[in-house]
């Protein structure tokens, strides 16, 4: 009988062993997640840098015309009565 205790007392041993160190809520998940975790904070850190570039540029836009009239010259290739425009292409 004590050794029939010894062998059910080792294999629950084992079987809690796996669950801490495999299983669903185990060492190893607790890991995989923290790795996720990690990740898409370094991802939340690169969209608000993105997100604060934007906010100071829509607040650039609305502050003034200058702004606006770069804009305009930059994306749509816009240019000012009276200004003459030069296209440079190289060969």
């Amino acid at each position: 009988m004590p050794r029939f205790a010894v062998i059910l007392l080792a294999l629950l041993l084992a079987g809690l062993q796996w669950r801490l160190w495999v299983a669903d809520g185990g060492i190893a998940h607790t890991h995989r997640l923290q790795v996720q975790v990690d990740e898409q904070r370094a991802e939340n850190e690169k969209l608000k840098v993105r997100n604060a570039a934007l906010d100071a540029e829509v607040a650039d836009l609305n502050s003034g015309v200058q702004a606006i009239e770069a804009r305009a010259r930059t994306t749509m290739g816009m240019i000012r009565q009276g200004e003459t425009f030069y296209l440079v292409v190289e060969p």
